[in-house]
């Protein structure tokens, strides 16, 4: 049996695949009502597809009672090789781990013609992943996510430059489409085809690229490093979910407003009044987060430890979406309905925020805005550039 744990736009046709090819597959998404243990239970093969490193050490933590002595987990996600070396400390020893990133999107997802990019021993799981495409083994543990971030290093810096030169073309009068042209006849031609016309359908979202380029442009990779801001900034203009093709749109000006408001699919909707966080500049202003699940029930009644978990769960995803890590939070405040249970909330807010602490204030207040409630959380967080 396999287990795939995945969600988004790649994550559905690829867990059809498997089962259009005769597999036994179990499927796990977030809010689906089961859990990740139980989702895992008795696998052979277990399959991650999410979105950042983050939310696959959060989900793989979960899936771990739940997975057997022999199972395989199959890492098919963007996460690097860095975060693929913490998920084998992360996982027992009778585990196995191999890591499967693909070079491809939603349509070569659904027709099974991705490129598998394999790290590690993947003669257990060969013939899986050759279901989703063609298999390049490329050596050990980590190799595949590295050939990943290496190659995305490559191709979207071109489409951020492919962006620019539009901008330069528009700005001088060039006709667009015969700037498009031109570029067809050079090395460029396929990616300035795609920039002809930004796709309507999110085939690779621009938050996606943005996160790519920020597990891979390291320190003195100039051409990454400028790619990476400009992504970061159309992001912040909100332009995350659209295709990456929509930094054409983008590369003209910076974001529309100074104070940019955040609001993730990946965690529970606001009740429209305020927005999940606010960037500004190299600022990110994270509201008071509670425990609430996306259908606005309360989660971890009367246990402190449950809501604490769950909260910091929703700010490392808003973290992760910008870029952030907990080492970034530069303030925190934490409003408690009862100092008595200060250290079960201190307990797994160490779990989160280690080192070095940042600045904070914690207050013992009567009550919160909804029965049940025992802890809210907010947060100024220094963004990288």
């Amino acid at each position: 049996m396999i287990a795939f744990l995945g969600q988004g736009r790649m994550g559905v046709p690829m867990a059809r695949r498997l089962t259009r090819a005769g597999h036994k597959v179990t499927t796990w998404r977030r809010g689906g009502g089961v859990s990740a243990a139980a989702a895992v239970d008795g696998a052979e093969l277990v399959v991650t597809m999410l979105s950042d490193p983050a939310a696959v050490r959060e989900v793989l933590t979960a899936a771990l009672p739940g997975l057997r002595p022999g199972a395989t987990v199959v890492e098919m996600s963007t996460i690097g090789p860095e975060a693929v070396r913490e998920l084998r400390a992360l996982l027992p020893a009778e585990v196995g781990l191999v890591d499967a990133p693909v070079l491809g999107s939603v349509g070569p997802a659904a027709d099974g013609t991705l490129t598998v990019l394999a790290g590690g021993d993947v003669s257990g799981c060969r013939e899986v992943l050759s279901v989703f495409g063609s298999v390049r083994e490329l050596g050990p543990l980590g190799a595949g996510a590295a050939m990943k971030i290496a190659v995305m290093s490559a191709l979207v810096p071109a489409q951020v430059l492919l962006a620019e030169t539009f901008a330069y073309g528009e700005a001088h009068g060039v006709d667009r489409g015969a700037l498009i042209d031109v570029l067809s006849g050079t090395p460029l031609g396929t990616l300035a085809e795609r920039l002809r016309v930004p796709s309507a359908e999110t085939r690779y979202s621009l938050a996606h690229a943005t996160k790519d380029l920020e597990l891979g442009a390291w320190e003195g990779a100039s051409m990454a490093g400028a790619a990476r801001a400009r992504l970061q900034e159309a992001r912040a203009a909100g332009l995350g979910e659209r295709d990456l093709t929509a930094v054409a749109e983008h590369a003209g000006g910076g974001p529309a407003h100074r104070a940019v408001p955040l609001n993730l699919s990946t965690i529970p909707a606001t009740n429209g009044r305020y927005s999940h966080a606010v960037r500004v500049g190299d600022m990110l202003y994270v509201s008071g987060q509670a425990a609430f699940d996306e259908h606005g029930d309360l989660v971890g009644e009367g246990s402190m430890a449950a809501q604490s978990e769950h909260i910091f769960q929703v700010v490392s995803r808003i973290l992760a979406d910008q870029g952030a890590t907990f080492e970034d939070i530069a303030f925190i405040r934490s409003y408690v309905t009862d100092m008595d249970q200060l250290v079960e909330y201190g307990r797994v807010r160490a779990k989160y925020i280690t080192g070095t602490p940042p600045a904070s204030t914690t207050v013992e207040v009567s009550r919160l805005f909804r029965p049940g409630l025992l802890l809210e959380v907010d947060l100024i967080v220094a963004l990288p550039r």
